[in-house]
C-alpha cells in the first residue's frame, strides 16, 4: 500500500495504492511496483504538463500565421474529426486529460521494467493494483486486476451508500475473455470452483490466473494478458466522505455496502482501516474455516475537510514473524527487491522527510491503512484446492504440477 501526500509536490494532490501480489515472488513484485510506479507517474504527469504549455504555444503561433489559402487547404473530414476530438475533450476536465496519458505511460513503462529484472522473477508472478490521483475535488483512477475502489458517499434521502469506482477486471468479463481467446489464450474455470474463471496458456494446464489484466506474469503476455489499466474520471462533491481501496481479499467476503458500513460506523477514522480488515477476517474464518485468509490490505481516505488525523498501519505476516515498514522519504528503494527485507509488502511514502505518528494532526484529508497476511491453514504434504467455490489463491502455480500421463481431461 502507498499513500503519498502532496502528489507532484502539489499541496491538494494526493496518491493512493493498493497492489496484491500472486505467484511465487508474488510480494516482491508488488512491492517494486508499489515503490517505482508513483514516482513514473509523477514524472509523467510533468512531462505531459510541459509538452501541453509547449503544444499551446506552438498552436497560438501556428493560427496567426495561418492564412486564408493554407486554411482552405484543411479538408472537411479533418474538420469534421478536429471538432469531434475537441468536443470529447470538452467534456472531460483538463485534469483528467493529462492523468490519463500519464497513467497510460507510467503503467506501460513499469511493466516493461519488469520484465528486465534479473533479481525478480516476474515470468509467473504478478501483481494488481488499484491507484488513484486525487486533485481538489477530481478524482482519477486506474486500475490493473481484481483490487477494487468504492466510494462512500449520500444518496438523495441523506442515506449513506457505496458506489463502485472500478471494475474487478477478471477473465469472466465477456470483453476480457474475447481478447484473451483472440490472443490464442483459454479462460475456463475448474470443477471445484466454477464461479472463478481463470486464463491458461495454449497448450498447457497452467497457469490459470485468476484475472485478465496484471503487471508481470510474462508467461501470458502473448496470449491476452495486458497491463493496460482501466482509467476513470469523477468530480467529487459535498456528499462524498470517503474512498476504500481493498484488495480482493476484503471484497471476496464483504459487500461494497457492508465495507461501507463497517467504515462508517467506526468510532474514528483512525481505527477505521484496521476495522475492514479485522471484520474480513472473521468473515474468512466464518465462512470458509478451513481455508486460509487471503491478503487483505486497505486503505481508506476520508474526503472531509474537517478532519485533521493521519493514521497509517501495515501488518504483514511472514512465517509468524510480524513486519512493518514505513518509508522517511518519498520514493525510498530497496536496496534488492529480491532479498529477505523485500518480504515487507505494504508500507506508506508520504512527502518529505517528516513521519507522523498514528494521531498526529496534518492538515485537510485523514488517511489510514491497514494490511492482515496469514500463513497458510494446511500441514505439510496437504495438497492445497480451492474450497467452497472461492479461490483461495490468484494462480495455482503452488498447486502439484500436472504430470502428463496422469492429467485429468
Amino acid at each position: 500500500m502507498i499513500v503519498w501526500e502532496n502528489f507532484g509536490s502539489r499541496t491538494d494532490t494526493v496518491f493512493c495504492g493498493v497492489f496484491d501480489g500472486h505467484g511465487p515472488h508474488g510480494h516482491m513484485v508488488a512491492k517494486r511496483v508499489r515503490d517505482s510506479l508513483p514516482l513514473k507517474l509523477s514524472a509523467h504527469w510533468e512531462v505531459n504538463l510541459k509538452s501541453e504549455d509547449v503544444l499551446k504555444e506552438i498552436s497560438l503561433n501556428a493560427g496567426a500565421s495561418l492564412n486564408s489559402e493554407d486554411a482552405s487547404l484543411i479538408s472537411a473530414a479533418e474538420e469534421s474529426r478536429v471538432s469531434i476530438d475537441v468536443e470529447e475533450a470538452e467534456k472531460q476536465p483538463e485534469v483528467f486529460q493529462t492523468l490519463k496519458e500519464s497513467f497510460l505511460k507510467a503503467y506501460k513503462v513499469m511493466d516493461r521494467e519488469l520484465r528486465s529484472y534479473t533479481n525478480i522473477d516476474c515470468f509467473c508472478s504478478g501483481t494488481t493494483a488499484v491507484t488513484f490521483v486525487k486533485q481538489g475535488q477530481d478524482l482519477v483512477i486506474g486500475n490493473v486486476g481484481d483490487s477494487r475502489a468504492v466510494l462512500g458517499t449520500r444518496d438523495k434521502s441523506g442515506s449513506l451508500t457505496a458506489v463502485q469506482l472500478t471494475v474487478d477486471l477478471k477473465p469472466n468479463l465477456p470483453a476480457e475473455a474475447e481478447r484473451i481467446r483472440k490472443c490464442r489464450g483459454r479462460v475456463f474455470a475448474l470443477r471445484d470452483e466454477p464461479e472463478v474463471a481463470r486464463v491458461w496458456l495454449p497448450n498447457s494446464d497452467s497457469p490459470g490466473l485468476a484475472m485478465a489484466r496484471a503487471f508481470g506474469d510474462f508467461c501470458l503476455k502473448d496470449f491476452g494478458l495486458i497491463s493496460v489499466p482501466e482509467i476513470s474520471y469523477r468530480r467529487l462533491t459535498g456528499k462524498d466522505e470517503f474512498i476504500v481501496l481493498a484488495t480482493d481479499g476484503i471484497w471476496d467476503v464483504l459487500s461494497n455496502d457492508e465495507v461501507v458500513k463497517i467504515i462508517a460506523s467506526t468510532s474514528s477514522h483512525s481505527s477505521a482501516a484496521r476495522s475492514l480488515v479485522e471484520a474480513a477476517v472473521r468473515a474468512w474464518r466464518t465462512k470458509y474455516p478451513t481455508s486460509k485468509v487471503d491478503d487483505c490490505a486497505v486503505v481508506c481516505l476520508f474526503l472531509d475537510s474537517n478532519s485533521n488525523n493521519l493514521s497509517t498501519a501495515s501488518n504483514t505476516n511472514y512465517n509468524d514473524e510480524t513486519v512493518s515498514m514505513e518509508a522517511n522519504e518519498v520514493g525510498a528503494k530497496t536496496d534488492d527487491a529480491s532479498g529477505p527485507t523485500a518480504l515487507p509488502r505494504s508500507g506508506t511514502v508520504r512527502e518529505g522527510n517528516e513521519v507522523s505518528g498514528e494521531g498526529d494532526d496534518v492538515s485537510e484529508e485523514g488517511i489510514e491503512e491497514a494490511s492482515e497476511h496469514e500463513e497458510l491453514l494446511s500441514e505439510v504434504g496437504t495438497e492445497w484446492s480451492a474450497l467452497e467455490g472461492v479461490s483461495r489463491l490468484n494462480t495455482l502455480l503452488t498447486l502439484p504440477k500436472f504430470v502428463p500421463d496422469k492429467e485429468e481431461k
